[in-house]
């Protein structure tokens, strides 16, 4: 069951959702607004606005969600699709006027080419792991035109560990996930958090040039990848 999309439904539908829980493997459960999904721009922080204005071209909004950020893309004008995992995601992309949605995995699509491949809320984070991340980045430029960008946010982890040790195997950035609604739990999912040497050391390797173009203050940051 797609939990996260039911949750979504009800916020589309019959406002307010009951609340959506987000499971993690390094702490307790915490709640997650899910009206925070449908935010208009003048709700939105500056680093996502950063990443909005960094935008060009033929636009890609990875892990879209019910398309906030490209419904605010599109009005300005560009072409841009919004993809989802999710199904019930897309359907209320659509529904909310987002002429370009689809429902796919970023991870195994190739069908076309883009300017800008945006994620936000830390959509880089599908990737799960470190060599997930790499994978990806050598992936990810047959998906990009001569001059094309990544744009996302990530933030670093590190602060979780000033109490106890850093995990004895693998990056600390990496975690598990799963959400619950209405008593019903999905599965769990690999999601990774990148702390911005890491991320530059990487991109690096994979022919990629890093710009660091905001920080929050908060350990969250948005980064511009080109190649």
């Amino acid at each position: 069951m797609d939990v996260f999309g039911e949750a979504l439904k009800d916020q589309y539908t019959k406002p307010p959702a009951e609340t959506l829980w987000v499971h993690n493997s390094y702490d307790e459960p915490e709640e997650m607004p899910v009206d925070i999904y449908f935010r208009n721009e003048s709700e939105m922080p500056e680093l996502e606005l950063k990443a909005l204005d960094l935008c060009k071209g033929k636009i890609l909004d990875v892990g879209a969600g019910v398309g906030s950020h490209a419904l605010i893309l599109q009005q300005r004008g560009f072409n841009v699709t919004g993809m989802d995992i999710s199904a019930p995601a897309v359907q209320i992309m659509k529904q909310r006027g987002l002429k370009q949605a689809i429902e796919g995995n970023i991870l195994k699509y190739k069908d076309q080419k883009y300017d800008t491949l945006l994620f936000m809320m830390n959509g880089i984070g599908l990737t799960g792991s470190i060599p997930g991340l790499k994978a990806f980045l050598k992936h990810v430029k047959s998906l990009l035109n001569p001059g094309g960008q990544l744009v996302f946010d990530s933030s670093d982890l590190s602060y979780l560990y000033q109490e106890i040790p850093f995990p004895s195997n693998g990056y600390f950035g990496e975690v598990s996930f799963r959400y619950e609604y209405k008593s019903i739990k999905g599965n769990w999912f690999k999601w990774i958090y990148v702390d911005q040497k890491t991320l530059t050391d990487l991109a690096k390797e994979s022919g990629w040039t890093t710009e660091i173009i905001f920080e929050d203050g908060q350990d969250q940051y948005l980064a511009r990848l080109t190649f």
